[in-house]
C-alpha cells in the first residue's frame, strides 16, 4: 500500500483517489433512480399495488436518511480503504439479491442494503476531497464530482427505460453488478488511505435516535397526500421531536469529544448559509423533477423513455459543465457563478409555471436545461465555500450534515409539489373543472410553490462570500465551541 496522505496536494491534476470514489460514486447514485420506470413492471411480476412498488425508490432514500448521520463518526474511525471496502460490498451484496429477489419482500430488503452502501459513499467522497485537495484546485475537483452526482440520477431513468424495452427490470441489477464489481477492485487496487483513523466508542442512543428521528421524518414526508395530512403530520411531528433529543444528545457528547455528528459545523458562519441554500435548492429541483415527468407522462402521454430522453440533455449539461464551472470557481471565487445561477434556478421554476398542453417540447427542453446548468453554477461553488470553512478535523462531520439535509430536502420538496399539486386539482375538479385542466392548473401552481421557494435561494448567495475565509472560520469554531455545548 501506498504511503498515506496527509497533506492537501496542488499542481492541475486531480489526484488518483479522487478519480476513485468519484467513480464508484457515479455508479451507485445512478441506482437511486434506476427503479423509477420498472414500478409498472414490478405491480405486474411481484404482484402488487402501485403504493407498495414505490417502496423500492421510497426504502432507499429512508435508508440514506437513516443512515448518512452516521457516516461523520465512522468515516473518522476508520482507513479510507476500509470504508471504501465496506460501502462496495455492501453496495454489492444488495445488487445481487435484488437481482435474484424471489418476492418483493426480499427486493425490497436488497434496495434497502444497497443504500446502506450508497449513504457511505457520498461523504467518503467529500471528505477525502476537502483533505486532499489544496485550497485553490477544489473548485475544479468538485467540479468533477458535481458531473457524477448529477449525470448519474439524470441517466438512470433513460438506462432503465432503455432496458426495460428489452428485457426484465432484474436485468437492472444484473447488468449493474459487473460494473460495480470491477469499480471495487480498481478502487482497491489504486485506493490510498487519507490520514489516520481515531479510537472513540459510537453511541447507540444517538444511532437510534439518528435513524427513527431522520427516517420517521422522511417517512412522515414521503406519505403527505392532499386526502391523507393528518397522520403523515403526526410522523413528521414524532421525526422532529427524535432529532431535537438527537440534538441535545449531541451537545452533550461535544463535551467528551465523541459525537455521532458534531454540532460545531454550525458555529461555521460560511457552512451554515451554505446548508440553508442547498437545502432550499434541493426542495425546489426535486419538486421540478417530481412535476416535470407527471406532466409529460399523464398529460402529454409521453412514454417513460421519451420522458427520460427530453429531460437527460439538462442532466448532461449540469454534470459536463462542473468542471468547467469548478476552474471558474477557482479562478474567479464563488459570487459570480451562485448570484447568476440562483437567479436562474428561479427563472426556470417560473417559465414552468406556464406549462399549457400544447407548450412546444423545444420550450420545455430549454427550461429545463436552464434549470440544470443554473443548479451547476450553484452546486459546485456552494458544496466548496461551505465545507471549505470548516476546520479539517470536521470536514467528515460537515459532509455527513449536508448529505442528511439533501434527503430531508429532497424529501420535503417532493411532498410539498405533490400535495400542493393535488390540492388544487382534487378542488378544482370538485368544483366542476375538467379533470385534465384541473390536474394542469394544479403543476402550475406547484411549480409556482417551487420558485417562490428558489427566492431563498437567491437571498443566500447574496449573503455568501466570494472565498471561504477557512482560517478565520475555524478560529471562530474553535472559540465559540463552549457555547454550543452550553447551549
Amino acid at each position: 500500500m501506498s504511503a498515506e496522505l496527509s497533506a492537501p496536494t496542488s499542481g492541475g491534476r486531480t489526484p488518483p483517489v479522487i478519480r476513485v470514489l468519484v467513480l464508484a460514486t457515479f455508479v451507485v447514485i445512478l441506482n437511486e433512480t434506476i427503479m423509477i420506470n420498472a414500478i409498472p413492471r414490478l405491480m405486474e411480476d411481484l404482484q402488487v399495488t402501485e403504493r407498495a412498488a414505490q417502496w423500492v425508490s421510497t426504502a432507499f432514500m429512508l435508508t440514506m436518511a437513516a443512515i448518512i448521520p452516521t457516516t461523520g463518526w465512522f468515516l473518522q474511525r476508520v482507513s479510507t480503504r476500509r470504508a471504501y471496502a465496506t460501502a462496495m460490498g455492501i453496495f454489492l451484496a444488495g445488487t445481487a439479491l435484488s437481482a435474484v429477489a424471489p418476492t418483493f419482500v426480499v427486493l425490497l430488503l436488497g434496495r434497502i442494503i444497497q443504500a446502506g452502501g450508497t449513504a457511505v459513499m457520498m461523504p467518503l467522497l467529500m471528505t477525502t476531497l476537502m483533505t486532499v485537495v489544496h485550497e485553490h484546485d477544489r473548485g475544479r475537483v468538485m467540479g468533477n464530482v458535481t458531473l457524477a452526482i448529477s449525470v448519474a440520477p439524470a441517466m438512470g431513468p433513460v438506462i432503465s427505460g432503455l432496458v426495460l424495452q428489452i428485457g426484465s427490470w432484474r436485468w437492472l441489477f444484473v447488468l449493474v453488478l459487473p460494473i460495480t464489481g470491477v469499480v471495487a477492485w480498481l478502487g482497491l487496487r489504486q485506493l490510498e488511505n487519507v490520514g489516520e483513523p481515531q479510537a472513540g466508542a459510537i453511541d447507540w442512543a444517538s444511532v437510534v435516535l439518528a435513524a427513527l428521528g431522520f427516517g420517521g421524518l422522511v417517512f412522515g414526508l414521503s406519505r403527505f397526500e392532499s386526502t391523507n395530512l393528518t397522520s403523515p403530520a403526526l410522523i413528521v411531528a414524532a421525526g422532529v421531536a427524535l432529532i431535537a433529543g438527537f440534538v441535545f444528545r449531541q451537545l452533550s457528547l461535544q463535551r467528551s469529544g465523541t459525537p455521532l455528528l458534531d454540532l460545531r459545523v454550525l458555529l461555521a458562519g460560511t457552512y451554515t448559509k451554505a446548508l440553508v441554500l442547498m437545502s432550499f435548492a434541493f426542495m425546489a429541483m426535486l419538486g421540478s423533477m417530481i412535476l416535470l415527468p407527471l406532466y409529460l407522462q399523464k398529460l402529454r402521454e409521453l412514454s417513460p423513455l421519451e420522458t427520460g430522453l427530453l429531460v437527460m440533455p439538462g442532466g448532461l449539461a449540469m454534470g459536463l459543465l462542473g468542471p468547467t464551472i469548478g476552474r471558474l470557481f477557482d479562478r474567479f471565487g464563488g459570487r459570480l457563478l451562485v448570484v447568476p445561477g440562483s437567479i436562474g434556478i428561479t427563472a426556470a421554476l417560473g417559465g414552468f409555471t406556464q406549462i399549457s398542453m400544447s407548450m412546444p417540447y423545444w420550450q420545455l427542453l430549454g427550461l429545463h436545461i436552464l434549470l440544470m446548468v443554473s443548479l451547476a453554477a450553484t452546486f459546485t461553488p456552494v458544496f466548496t465555500l461551505g465545507l471549505g470553512a470548516l476546520p479539517q478535523h470536521l470536514y467528515s462531520h460537515g459532509s455527513s450534515m449536508l448529505g442528511t439535509l439533501q434527503q430531508v430536502a429532497a424529501a420535503f420538496g417532493t411532498a410539498l409539489a405533490v400535495t400542493v399539486m393535488s390540492a388544487r386539482g382534487d378542488s378544482l375538479v370538485a368544483a366542476g373543472t375538467d379533470a385534465i385542466t384541473a390536474h394542469l392548473d394544479g403543476m402550475r401552481l406547484a411549480f409556482l410553490v417551487s420558485a417562490v421557494l428558489s427566492l431563498i435561494v437567491i437571498v443566500m448567495a447574496l449573503l455568501l462570500p466570494n472565498r471561504a475565509a477557512a482560517h478565520d472560520e475555524s478560529d471562530e469554531s474553535e472559540t465559540a465551541a463552549p457555547e454550543l455545548i452550553k447551549g
